[in-house]
């Protein structure tokens, strides 16, 4: 679609707040209207209609596809998309663990221990580790308890969430960013770290050097997504 409107603006809107082309509130692609929780997510999804030129391009505008997402998809089947986002609690990444060589088991010790330390402590949970590939059942209680912190959320943090917890295979590692406790950037080196030992030991590709930085770019773009709905 080409450039149609002029002007770019943010107003209050029946729930939040809403951009307007012109004379025109912005839709969502199932023709709802775009309206968000915070001013600052929806200057944010108003700077990217700014900074079109010609063309739209869906690629340069991520906090517009989020909110559309939070709408259009999350919204209508809350419960179904937040159930299959809990059940990454039952494959945690920070639970799987080599058994070598001792630099990747350090590595992993480092940035992954106090990421169960501290769910432990928030959720009153305990964990299951493993070395390999092999499966581990983590205990009733811990599956209850982070599933429910996951269908505690509503549509627009779910859907921030969930290119954290896809990208990144840690749904501890999202809920540590959600709650304060871990920036985005570390987060994602934490979930990243065992590709980053390999490729020091190995050397990197350049398909997979792109494909490690989409990952990366999604899992910090709902890194930011969710920081706006802070306000």
């Amino acid at each position: 679609m080409k450039r149609f409107w002029k002007d770019v603006s943010v107003e209050e809107a029946d729930g939040g707040w809403t951009v307007r082309l012109d004379e025109r509130v912005l839709k969502t692609p199932a023709r709802g209207d775009l309206v968000v929780p915070t001013e600052t997510l929806a200057e944010a999804i108003a700077e990217e209609w700014r900074a079109v030129e010609e063309k739209i391009d869906p690629r340069a505008m991520p906090m517009t596809g989020l909110a559309n997402a939070a709408i259009d998809r999350v919204a209508v089947a809350t419960e179904a998309f937040a159930a299959e986002l809990g059940k990454y609690a039952e494959g945690e990444l920070c639970c799987y663990r080599a058994d070598y060589p001792t630099s990747l088991v350090d590595l992993q010790a480092a940035q992954w221990d106090p990421l169960l330390d501290w769910a432990a402590a928030r959720y009153d949970v305990s964990f299951e580790k493993t070395s390999g590939i092999m499966h581990v059942d983590q205990p009733p209680a811990t599956l209850e308890r982070l599933k429910a912190a996951v269908h505690a959320e509503d549509a627009f943090v779910l859907a921030a969430l969930s290119p954290m917890i896809r990208n990144g295979g840690s749904l501890v590692t999202a809920l540590a960013v959600r709650h304060g406790a871990l920036e985005a950037e570390k987060a994602w080196d934490a979930t990243d770290c065992d590709r980053r030992h390999q490729a020091e030991q190995w050397g990197t590709d350049e398909e997979g050097e792109k494909a490690a930085a989409a990952k990366r770019e999604d899992f910090l773009t709902g890194a930011r997504f969710l920081q706006m709905l802070e306000g």
